[in-house]
């Protein structure tokens, strides 16, 4: 057996991450917020309410269900993790205080803090991790993320009260770096027992904040302090209880309303400053604009390449080349956000910068290959036909849940797509329906971001095993490909991390050579707010955390 006690580092990758991740994690503004002399108070207060406010609504506060990243920005201050993660890949203690893997990579086994008390009461032992992880893989919590992160569990033996050893059918090399996020996140057993329905509005954890009410669908989360807090992870700047007393998470998705609310003094802080207001906003005074880049899957587009007309790959190589993507995301959003030339964002780790070149725009090509699939006639409206078909896209674009300005940005590619002659219908449906379309690859394109701070996203989007197959699915592009389902899974099996880049690496080309993905922008988490707010960090997927939070007279 392995044993890791202060932290297991990814020393490989620790380098890229340190040269990608946090040239990401870097705070801007008029002022530093770390700077002495701008800041006045640089010890910690403790007291007062920090104001939030994010620019789109989750849908379950339950991270073990729901994969969205609002929800995990919501769950975490609730729920604490065996492991944290930091900027540069390594692995530290949290809820667990070592930890070690058996030589076949089937079982991991871990020791447990003795300390550690739920919100509710309960006692954080083994048999709770069991529970909790037990509970996500249960059909009936029909988990959207957190079970295929860790399809092949086989059951956790609970050795004693802090000991446990948690049992893969096949190895997995991202268990525990997935273990440090939310959505692998520990909750009060007693709780695990209701239905899934309750558990998307109120979940119990022994996180720093505690939230009485719980979410509230358009309205956001009210939590407070758990002033019995003493389990800190290892990554933290404190230990002991949160600096605030509150923490309040509001719903405002309306660009200008929320930066209006920031600047006249009615919040604190606010998610997602928008790109055309981030350099006035590190001008003005009292103000400052923290700024993080997001790993794991960019804002992609993702053609259906089982059926429809992005079924011919010359029609996806057409739209890929045939679009000037760089040109669009450059003016829409005023260089906050790069624009994306591959699968992955740069700031995950086994980033493969030699596909770039791939993803660059060549209108003349486009019309090419648009030629060669015979797409050759033109309508009245410009539009290219064969067979006296127009060539159309069906887009479900759910404008309900649009963020960043991406509705402008589906109409400027929209547009940019008519000058190629392919015709882009985006659709308005209503998120079953959406969710249904998805299921039965009713769709041409389909159009979403994954933050997540491990390069296995790589599955999670590609692999044969996230197919839709009737319902949600994250492989949206419907790629089948036994070369790449086979980089993945070796990919687990090893850890060595020169083997494991080239794997991802691989498949990277791999899906790049497929045509399954349009990359839009890369995001980037832009956070702006009171020069009072103090303390804001983020974890390696780009979501803010607010335990070492606090504010300034």
């Amino acid at each position: 057996m392995r044993t890791f006690r202060r932290s297991l580092r990814s020393r490989a990758w620790g380098v890229a991450l340190t040269a990608s991740v946090l040239a990401g994690l870097s705070a801007c503004a008029g002022a530093d917020p770390g700077d002495s002399a701008a800041s006045g108070t640089t010890t910690p207060v403790s007291g007062g309410t920090l104001t939030f406010a994010v620019n789109t609504d989750g849908s379950c506060l339950d991270p073990h269900q729901s994969p969205a990243d609002v929800d995990g920005l919501f769950a975490r201050p609730i729920v604490d993790s065996l492991v944290s993660l930091s900027a540069d890949g390594s692995l530290h203690p949290w809820l667990a205080t070592e930890w070690s893997v058996s030589a076949d990579q089937l079982t991991y086994s871990f020791t447990l803090r003795g300390d550690v008390t739920f919100s509710d009461g309960e006692k954080l032992d083994g048999a709770a991790v069991k529970a909790n992880l037990d509970h996500i893989v249960n059909p009936a919590t029909k988990s959207q993320l957190a079970a295929g992160t860790i399809a092949t569990y086989n059951g956790t033996t609970v050795v004693d009260a802090t000991h446990i050893q948690v049992h893969f059918k096949a190895p997995n090399s991202a268990f525990l770096p997935t273990l440090a996020s939310a959505y692998l996140g520990i909750e009060a057993p007693q709780t695990l027992t209701k239905a899934p329905a309750d558990l998307c509005t109120h979940i119990v954890g022994s996180g720093p904040f505690v939230s009485a009410d719980g979410y509230s669908k358009g309205k956001g989360i009210e939590y407070a302090r758990n002033d019995a807090y003493n389990w800190a992870p290892q990554t933290a700047q404190h230990s002991g209880a949160a600096y605030l007393s509150r923490l309040s998470i509001r719903i405002v998705p309306e660009d200008a309303s929320r930066y209006g609310a920031l600047t006249s003094g009615q919040l604190d802080a606010i998610a997602s400053v928008p790109p055309v207001n981030v350099a006035q906003l590190k001008k003005t005074p009292g103000f400052q604009v923290q700024s993080a880049a997001a790993p794991g899957g960019n804002y992609n587009y993702y053609p259906n390449t089982v059926k429809g007309v992005f079924a011919d790959v010359n029609v996806r190589k057409a739209f890929r080349e045939g679009i000037d993507w760089q040109t669009i995301v450059d003016k829409l959003y005023f260089g906050q956000f790069q624009p994306a030339k591959g699968p992955i964002s740069p700031a995950t780790v086994g980033y493969d910068k030699s596909i770039e070149a791939a993803y660059a725009y060549n209108a003349e090509d486009a019309g090419k290959l648009l030629d060669a699939a015979g797409w050759t006639g033109r309508d009245s409206a410009g539009y290219r036909t064969k067979d006296g078909k127009r060539l159309t896209v069906v887009h479900p674009f759910l404008k309900a849940y649009a963020r960043e300005q991406r509705d402008t940005l589906a109409d400027q590619i929209q547009a940019a797509a008519k000058l190629i002659g392919i015709e882009v219908v985006d659709t308005n449906p209503d998120i079953g329906t959406f969710f249904a379309n998805l299921g039965t690859g009713a769709y041409d394109l389909i159009d979403f971001s994954w933050q997540r701070s491990s390069p296995d996203s790589l599955r999670t989007l590609f692999g044969t095993e996230n197919l839709p197959k009737g319902g949600f699915g994250t492989n949206a592009a419907g790629v089948s490909d036994p070369a790449i389902d086979k980089d993945f899974l070796d990919a687990l099996a090893t850890t060595d991390l020169v083997k494991q880049g080239a794997l991802y690496g691989d498949a990277q080309h791999r899906v790049t050579d497929a045509v399954a993905v349009f990359p839009v922008y890369v995001f980037n988490y832009l956070l702006g707010s009171s020069s009072k707010v103090q303390g804001v960090t983020f974890e390696p997927q780009a979501f803010p955390t607010f335990y070492d939070a606090w504010k300034r007279p």
